[in-house]
């Protein structure tokens, strides 16, 4: 093994070592214990097996098959833990749900059965042709649906809107799986020579950048929403809230949110640059209404306007277009906000003809 080699071999198997350690730190001694902390331990230590077993392929091609089929097994984790890591984040999600648990068992006893019944040491072929493009093809589509789930904080940088830091870590880690994943194919279609080694270099330029951000930060805990809320969710002065309430109605009278029918408190607080929770506390406190009864008699406002006016939209298709997701939802809350049904309204306000 030449120098440029080993120098080579030591940079790509240390990021591996390091992502083994990094997954231990946010498994066991993080100060804070959260789902999304758990998770992206999780994602480190299935990356940092599949990068393990890429150094190792790649200065010893006569590996026993068995690494092999464990390194590559381990890319089934990687997208599950990646968009389950993102979407914890980004909904602040505390309990592990029970559908995430189902998928990850799912395949887990996937990996195990098609391990047993055709491991790597017998069927390379079979793993060469079909089980490789399959792990690669399922990890792709839990990446894709990761970016999906970025879609909202893509927007809110393309728009020159504040980003808070556990935002921007999210978004790092996102894109440093999508390269990593990147790499990984275009090694396997051969597009390039010596591409193989490219995701262990990357992996180990990503992991001494996570360090770095961990010991030379001169604090973590808004690396993560849950902890990050708590830092946020300071007491607001009457002048701050008045400037919040009125950047609140401006943004929904000129952005027209409401005729979103998927609207999430978050969503419209990170409009405002404020936390969920302080969102629901304004609201309750200067409003004394909550976060649904807002943005209800918003839309209502805007039916009523349309059920007023000349128009050909059916009253179902008025409380599609005002953001109600459902004829009973549109109907009740109606009724709740102007004491008559949507079609009783039309007839006491439509203009004469």
């Amino acid at each position: 093994m030449s120098f440029g080699d080993k120098v080579l071999f030591f940079f790509s198997c240390l990021g591996a070592f390091n992502g083994l350690v990094l997954s231990v730190y946010f498994f066991f001694f993080t100060s804070k214990k959260h789902l999304s902390g758990y998770l992206l331990g999780a994602l480190l230590l299935v990356l940092s097996i599949r990068i393990g077993k890429s150094v190792a392929y790649f200065f010893d091609y006569g590996l026993p098959k068995t690494y092999l089929q464990v390194g590559l097994t381990a890319c089934f984790f990687i997208g599950p833990f990646l968009y389950f890591f993102i979407k914890a984040e980004m909904n602040q999600v505390r309990k592990l749900p029970g559908s995430w648990f189902r998928q990850l068992v799912l395949w887990f006893i996937l990996v195990v059965v098609v391990g047993i019944i055709y491991p790597y040491q017998h069927y390379p072929v079979l793993w060469g042709q079909y089980f490789i493009p399959v792990i690669y093809l399922q990890w792709g589509v839990y990446v894709a649906l990761s970016i999906f789930l970025l879609i909202p904080l893509l927007k809110k940088i393309t728009g020159k809107l504040p980003v808070k830091p556990f935002e921007k870590w999210i978004l790092v880690i996102c894109i440093a799986v999508t390269i990593l994943f990147v790499s990984y194919v275009w090694a396997y279609l051969n597009i390039s020579r010596g591409s193989y080694i490219n995701g262990a270099l990357w992996f180990s330029l990503v992991i001494y950048l996570i360090v770095f951000t961990l010991l030379y930060r001169k604090k973590t805990s808004d690396l993560f929403s849950l902890t990050a809320q708590k830092y946020t969710d300071k007491k607001l002065d009457p002048d701050e809230v008045q400037l919040i309430i009125s950047r609140l109605e401006r943004v929904m009278k000129e952005k027209e949110l409401f005729k979103n029918p998927n609207l999430k408190i978050h969503e419209l607080a990170g409009e405002l640059n404020v936390s969920g929770h302080q969102l629901s506390q304004l609201l309750n406190n200067n409003k004394q209404k909550n976060f649904t009864l807002f943005v209800n008699e918003y839309r209502i406002k805007e039916a009523c306007n349309m059920l007023s006016g000349q128009n050909n939209l059916t009253i179902e298709a008025i409380g599609d277009e005002v953001g109600f997701n459902s004829r009973s939802t549109f109907f009740a809350s109606f009724k709740k906000i102007k004491g008559v049904t949507p079609s009783v309204y039309q007839q006491q306000n439509s203009p004469d003809l």
